[in-house]
């Protein structure tokens, strides 16, 4: 496959720009035949929904533009079949590649497993159905905490997961999906894949054999459900909290008991009573778990996760196996999943959260002494940590000046928006 070509389709996802070479003006670039405008538009527009149909006519409409355009007939690197006589036709054989996908998260959450199934159904049909890529929720070959095991042995070629969920391995880690009062997550997606936050993030994933690629983002999340009110730091003193990360060091220093547990585990956990309180992602997901039928009090923001990114973990000897042409595939397809996920959340936490409140759901902002207790936590976690690692030093001190000129930006023009327009609104079943 042409650079101008993986270029092209790239570009037509929306989550990449185009190199110097492919942004020439086409007149000045030896002319390439027929010109794959056809597949830009036909990836660029998806369904919206869970409509099957539409998603079959999408992928459809996407593999047949881009044959079309010449982007699968590249697929090969222009290996011929047999027989192929000089100056006849030629047909391109390219090799069958089936690939196994573990999942972090169970099937039912389908705006973030529907990233995993997605990723297989856009590399398949970017190739003819000659790459598939076959997801499982969590439980079905690994445990949902496993995933990254699973990857490093070889036991699947790929994984879905939250690298945070790691942070035993490298604390590091932490940083790739989120940490406290971080980023948001189109901060946290510039950070990734334009300012240079993957090519540090895949520096610790080496050590493992895994190359990473964002595989989307949750965005804001919410606080989480408690089964009680808490109004001040002293009041999360011995409460029993599902919570992972950086967020869960910095709530153990608060005085919590922190569990990690996946997904799947959450609501037993909750409704009978071993765990206090529980964050997950936000209403669309929480209502999906059923946490709101455990737990009443509905707390925000969720300060220890401004975004949540999620990831493509790919077992680094299958993806040197990996034809090139096929290697860009896989980049477009988990760049084209990842940001249906996050347009998903969007699309549909306001929904639920309409549906949570009119059904008995309460409300609640943390406070303000919880929250600069907690950032106080925060800030304390991270330099103590960067002063003992000298890995973690460097991919926190590139996180941390990305961060900075982001916030100088951020805290113009967007924060007096936001600001003036959200602070308008305010439900009254809100305290």
């Amino acid at each position: 496959m042409s650079q101008q070509k993986a270029d092209t389709l790239l570009a037509a996802t929306g989550a990449y720009a185009p190199t110097a070479d492919a942004a020439t003006p086409h007149s000045a670039r030896a002319p390439e035949t027929p010109e794959p405008a056809a597949a830009a538009k036909a990836v660029a527009s998806p369904p919206v929904g869970d409509d099957s149909l539409a998603r079959r006519g999408f992928l459809g409409r996407a593999a047949a533009a881009v044959t079309g355009a010449g982007l699968v007939s590249a697929c090969g690197g222009g290996d011929r079949e047999s027989g192929a006589s000089e100056g006849g036709p030629n047909v391109v054989t390219r090799p069958r590649v089936t690939w196994r996908l573990a999942s972090s998260f169970p099937r039912g959450l389908d705006a973030i497993y529907g990233s995993a199934e997605r990723i297989g159904e856009v590399t398949s049909a970017l190739t003819g159905g000659r790459f598939r890529i076959r997801a499982y929720p969590a439980g079905e070959l690994v445990p949902g905490l496993q995933v990254m095991d699973a990857v490093q042995q070889g036991t699947v070629q790929v994984g879905q997961s939250t690298s945070y969920y790691y942070t035993g391995k490298n604390p590091a880690l932490a940083f790739d999906t989120g940490v406290p009062f971080g980023m948001t997550a189109r901060q946290q997606d510039a950070w990734l894949n334009e300012g240079g936050g993957v090519e540090v993030i895949r520096e610790l994933f080496a050590d493992f054999g895994i190359v990473t690629f964002p595989g989307g983002n949750t965005g804001a999340q919410m606080g989480g459900w408690f089964r009680r009110e808490v109004e001040s730091p002293a009041d999360l003193k011995g409460l029993k909290m599902r919570i992972p990360g950086l967020g869960g060091d910095v709530m153990d220093r608060m005085g919590v008991t922190v569990q990690v547990l996946a997904g799947g585990d959450i609501y037993p956990a909750l409704e009978r009573g071993a765990i206090d309180a529980t964050e997950w992602v936000g209403p669309y997901d929480d209502e999906k778990l059923g946490l709101h039928q455990a737990a009443r009090y509905y707390y925000y923001p969720g300060w220890w996760e401004p975004s949540a990114s999620v990831s493509f973990e790919v077992n680094r000897v299958a993806w040197d196996k990996l034809p090139s042409e096929y290697q860009t595939v896989f980049e477009v397809a988990a760049q084209v999943s990842a940001r249906r996920m996050l347009y998903t959340y969007d699309a549909r936490n306001p929904a639920a959260l309409d549906r949570l409140v009119a059904g008995g759901t309460q409300l609640r902002p943390f406070s303000n002494d919880i929250m600069s207790r907690a950032r106080e936590t925060t800030v304390e976690i991270l330099q103590e940590t960067a002063a003992a690692d000298a890995t973690y030093r460097t991919v926190y001190d590139h996180w941390r000046s990305f961060k900075e000129a982001s916030y100088r930006w951020f805290g113009a023009a967007e924060l007096r928006f936001a600001g003036f327009a959200f602070g308008e609104v305010k439900p009254s079943s809100i305290a």
